[in-house]
């Protein structure tokens, strides 16, 4: 199996977490935001001196890549890859979307045709959004979405769709669907990252570190039709 270190800095959440063989060793949080460029560094410090403390070599490091916070996503990735380089370790790269959906299914009982939607929040009534299966098979690829009755009614009409992340609780009188539930308090979390990473790193899905940079939300506005005046 694997030892891997995770970094989650996509939202106004920091955390770092160690997984090995399948199970979260250690973990830490900070949820009172804009702090990543403070915390970050020590609690890195923290988790290698812990792995070190227990002779457990690391293996890669996951970092949550997008889409989120540009300064956010810079800070994580940027440590990231320092430390594949220092140590000589792979980087694995965790879509923040589907990782919000780690504790969904981890930990609440759905129907067997059910789908998720994770959302990031942006401005007003737009929201960065997928839509996946109970196996995170993607229904829908990630997109910018300006909310309305209708933006989901699709999947609302043959699915049971659970709607969570800090995008979600604004969209749901808005969307106002009988098969439309929304899950509060779902934010992205490095301790949930472990079985994303070490399936990507058994199957050796890792990136060029050298190369390697997360997905802004600002590449989502750059990519967006322009509207006429």
């Amino acid at each position: 199996m694997s030892c891997i270190l995770s970094i989650e800095t996509s939202t106004d959440v920091c955390s770092v977490a160690v997984s090995q063989d399948g199970t979260c060793i250690y973990h830490q949080e900070d949820f009172s935001g804009h702090n990543h460029a403070d915390r970050l560094g020590s609690f890195v410090d923290e988790a290698m001196s812990f792995t070190d403390s227990h002779a457990i070599p690391f293996d890669a490091v996951a970092v949550s890549c997008g889409p989120g916070s540009y300064t956010g996503l810079r800070i994580g990735v940027s440590m990231a890859k320092g430390i594949c380089y220092a140590r000589d370790l792979q980087l694995i790269a965790i879509p923040t979307l589907q990782l919000l959906a780690v504790p969904i299914l981890l930990h609440h009982e759905l129907e067997d045709d059910a789908l998720l939607c994770p959302m990031i929040d942006a401005r007003r009534m737009e929201v960065y959004a997928a839509v996946y299966d109970r196996a995170l098979h993607e229904v829908r690829p990630t997109q910018a979405d300006v909310v309305d009755h209708d933006t989901y009614k699709a999947y609302l009409e043959e699915h049971p769709v659970y709607f969570f992340g800090n995008g979600a609780k604004k969209c749901m009188d808005i969307i106002n669907h009988p098969h439309a539930h929304l899950i509060d308090g779902i934010l992205p979390q490095a301790k949930y990252m472990f079985p994303l990473a070490e399936k990507r790193h058994a199957t050796q899905q890792v990136e060029d570190v050298a190369y390697f940079t997360p997905f802004y939300l600002k590449d989502f506005v750059a990519k967006m039709p322009k509207k006429p005046f």
